[in-house]
């Protein structure tokens, strides 16, 4: 009896670790839709990219898929006021997950987007901050192609306008005249290309985390109004929120998770869901960018999670669809 507990105890971990090699080394290359493209991971305080999204973030920044992936963080994270070493220590954790460089990390300091549980975040304020980053036209700006140079403001630069105006007269009859703008492309449009976010239960039902996917959905929404017949030229996806239950059971979540794929994939397109599983370096990186990045958030609730939580290692990204109006 004693042999074969002995040798059960003995086996688990095996079986574990076996389990975690076969999945992280096994599953289907990231789709075309993933490949060569401007991501930006949309997050709402700093230590969201490590414990939720790490397998995202360090699967879609391996060199051979060439993607620029930036985040942009809603908030500094500044309800026990540390905004300023938090903000230090996300772009230390960026770098460490695969962020190219700390300046693609983007963090706001706004009134309107406060750190908290009870902090109430309006879609239409998120969505105005997306539509200025990544598509000012909807904001009623005007876009480099279409804005008009100003006028010359000294004399030197009046005399060197008149000579401009006049050399260009002069050539009239041999050169055609230059259009005085650049037509806009019809069809919606954006600087980016996938935008990467939390679920409408926001995993762990933080208000300021489900304002987030109500903010990403308001924003392309405006993209594709009066749009019919296009495709939306952001796609979204979204991590989608799972059982206590299966958010603590590590890696052993990938067999539901690979699971439930399977009997909704006749229901999906292509490409409508991707999973990610970390293998044990990429697991034992995303807790160095916890660990060693956010060493002010490290307390004693965090080891729990950053040892038995599914999205350090398990990641199923869900593809929302948005429909023209």
């Amino acid at each position: 009896m004693a042999f074969a507990t002995v040798l059960t105890l003995t086996l688990i971990p095996v079986l574990v670790f076996a389990l975690w090699h076969l999945t992280s080394t096994t599953l289907p290359p990231v789709p075309s839709l993933l490949r060569n493209k401007r991501i930006i991971l949309l997050i709402a305080h700093p230590d969201d990219e490590s414990m939720f999204f790490s397998p995202t973030l360090q699967a879609l920044t391996h060199p051979s898929l060439q993607n620029h992936l930036k985040i942009l963080c809603m908030s500094t994270g500044n309800s026990d006021g540390l905004g300023a070493t938090r903000r230090t220590e996300l772009e230390k954790a960026a770098v460490t997950l695969g962020i190219r460089r700390k300046e693609d990390v983007f963090i706001l300091d706004d009134e309107r987007f406060k750190d908290g549980m009870k902090e109430e975040w309006k879609a239409e304020d998120i969505s105005r901050v997306l539509a200025s980053a990544f598509a000012p036209h909807l904001n009623g700006s005007a876009t480099p192609s279409t804005r008009p140079s100003p006028e010359p403001t000294s004399e030197k630069e009046k005399k060197k306008s008149s000579k401009s105006k006049h050399a260009k007269s002069s050539s009239r009859t041999s050169t055609p005249p230059l259009p005085s703008a650049v037509k806009e492309p019809e069809g919606p449009r954006a600087t980016i290309d996938i935008l990467i976010t939390f679920d409408q239960s926001g995993i762990s039902s933080h208000p300021n985390h489900i304002a987030l996917y109500h903010g990403a959905k308001h924003f392309l929404t405006k993209i594709m109004k009066g749009h019919s017949g296009y495709a939306c030229p952001v796609t979204l996806y979204t991590l989608p929120s799972i059982n206590i239950v299966r958010k603590y059971a590590f890696i052993l979540d990938v067999i539901p998770t690979l699971v439930a794929g399977f009997l909704g994939g006749g229901k999906r397109q292509k490409d409508d869901r991707v999973v990610f599983v970390s293998d044990a370096g990429r697991y034992w990186r995303a807790r160095e960018a916890m660990v060693s990045g956010h060493k002010s958030q490290m307390v004693w609730f965090r080891w729990g999670w950053i040892g038995l939580g599914r999205y350090m290692v398990v990641n199923d990204l869900r593809r929302e669809r948005v429909i023209a109006t």
